[in-house]
């Protein structure tokens, strides 16, 4: 409806103060609003979801009066149990296998792409005998189970031999792969370890000397600090 000027107050702060009311109420309903779309994106997301991740009459009892105080009508939306809410909850995906028997247990598989070692307990010689009947056991199954296991990093040092051959006339020596930084007795995987460590997991210079100091070996941080300035300048 269009306003008349003339019925306008005169005086600027009754204006002023209608202005702010005006953005008040603005603002009020524009909340209103975000809060509404915002129970009904979850009421989406929950029809949507996983079975799992469904909700109940009880939680959906809970939004609808929210919507209800909203003034949403909320006669049309269907219940959390509603069937044909997700039909894929009828057909759930199978499982087999490895994968199947981690469901079963509510334990996911461990990866297997990682390294395994089979270790087989068994039952000492005298305990694989019966003393009901008198009769040797038989072994008809096995129960296996998994668990992960770390092996701490290790120093080994390498030692490189260069033959040597002569003969009346000259003398040939084998050779030996290049290193990044040569006549240096870091090699060029524990060079890697340290920029790796310092620049991919910030582990600094003092704490890697401490580490390398628990396997007996001194390496200083002055040290790892010369090792890093040559493998830039060799970069």
């Amino acid at each position: 409806m269009p306003i008349d000027r003339k019925q306008l107050p005169q005086s600027a702060e009754v204006l002023q103060q209608m202005v702010l009311d005006l953005i008040a109420q603005l603002d009020a309903e524009q909340a209103r609003r975000i809060k509404t779309e915002n129970l009904l994106r979850q009421l989406l997301a929950a029809r949507s979801g996983r079975r799992s991740e469904q909700i109940t009459d009880e939680q959906l009892a809970l939004f609808e009066a929210a919507l209800k105080a909203q003034g949403v009508n909320v006669e049309n939306i269907p219940k959390g149990n509603d069937s044909q809410s997700n039909p894929d909850d009828n057909h759930p995906p199978a499982s087999t296998g490895r994968n199947a028997e981690a469901n079963s247990r509510g334990r996911r598989a461990l990866p297997g792409h990682l390294k395994r070692e089979r270790i087989v307990h068994d039952l000492e010689d005298a305990e694989k005998h019966c003393a009901v009947c008198q009769q040797d056991l038989r072994e008809f199954g096995e129960e296996t189970s998994e668990r992960y296991e770390y092996i701490p990093a290790q120093l080994i040092v390498i030692e490189d031999v260069c033959k040597k051959y002569s003969c009346a006339c000259t003398v040939k020596t084998a050779g030996k792969p290049s290193q990044p930084i040569e006549k240096s007795t870091a090699g060029a995987t524990l060079l890697t370890q340290v920029i790796v460590a310092k620049f991919a997991d910030h582990l600094p210079l003092h704490r890697q000397a401490k580490i390398f100091g628990r396997f007996g070996v001194e390496l200083s941080e002055s040290t790892m600090c010369r090792l890093d300035a040559a493998m830039r300048r060799s970069a």
